[in-house]
């Protein structure tokens, strides 16, 4: 038996880049998806679509379909849950919130309304999915909802402050990343012993998704730069968590190292030779 066959899973931000590939491991583990993303096909500028994520996905024969959703919407991300448990025969067990609005500018200009999307799709929205899906997962006893924050959360050391170019942009994405790891901490500690578990889990180092490699893929070096399949194996592992393994801001790779977990291809079949680190362009 594969390790999440019969659960239900949804992944937000499904199109590309963390998400995607999330997607990918847990269709091959098993598991039934509803994937989610603004669009079904090709963005303007950027790789990767929902199309394709669920022609990856279809390929290991679970139930997998799409749903086009924009989560800065509150009346377009309301369907989400309700869509997923008509599909699924009314029981959802696994809810990951991926999408990320990230723009970056300078806080002396930041534009209100760009803060104002920033805090919809990376605050409001996955609060909005966690109350929509917790009481099917109460009710059953079990759950497990897994939001993607980051390290921008953590308050820089200083001053003097040492700032890379993309520290200087970063501080409303870093400030909306920082009330989901508490928000999160807060449903986790409100639910203790209901089954649910809850937490928030960040890269360690950089994740070259399509939008990240965009954005900072020049400023890093080669050992700043965390394996797509390693973010992927720390994500599984929250998705399939102890009951006492909730409330948590979990590190990737820290994680992994604790728990003494093997990271494997996306596919699942093998172990991924790249191990925790990818060198640019493999």
């Amino acid at each position: 038996m594969k390790r999440f066959e019969g659960r239900n899973a949804i992944v937000t931000g499904a199109s590309r880049g963390i998400g995607a590939a999330t997607s990918e491991r847990l269709a091959a583990e098993g598991a039934n998806l509803l994937l989610v993303a603004r669009t079904v096909e090709q963005h303007d500028h950027l790789a990767g679509s929902l199309r394709e994520t669920l022609d990856r996905c279809r390929r290991f024969g679970t139930r997998v379909e799409t749903l086009a959703a924009d989560l800065a919407d509150e009346t377009s991300r309301a369907k989400i849950v309700p869509h997923a448990l008509e599909l699924f025969g009314g029981r959802l067990d696994i809810l990951v919130n991926n999408a990320a609005a990230a723009m970056y500018a300078p806080n002396a200009t930041y534009p209100l309304k760009r803060r104002r999307i920033t805090f919809e799709v990376n605050v409001h929205a996955p609060v909005d999915l966690m109350q929509a899906a917790l009481p099917g997962m109460i009710e059953r006893g079990e759950g497990w909802i897994v939001n993607l924050s980051s390290g921008s959360a953590r308050l820089m050391p200083g001053p003097p402050f040492d700032l890379t170019p993309a520290g200087r942009t970063i501080g409303v994405y870093g400030a909306s990343k920082a009330a989901l790891n508490r928000i999160t901490q807060a449903f986790a500690a409100e639910l203790e012993g209901t089954g649910v578990r809850i937490n928030t889990i960040e890269p360690r180092a950089a994740v070259l998704s399509e939008g990240a490699a965009e954005l900072v893929g020049d400023q890093l070096s080669d050992d700043q730069i965390e394996s797509m399949e390693a973010m992927v194996e720390s994500i599984l592992a929250v998705c399939d968590g102890p009951p006492e393994r909730t409330g948590g801001v979990l590190v990737s790779l820290d994680l992994l190292d604790e728990l003494a977990i093997p990271i494997r291809s996306l596919d699942g079949s093998r172990p991924h030779p790249g191990g925790q680190r990818v060198e640019r362009g493999t």
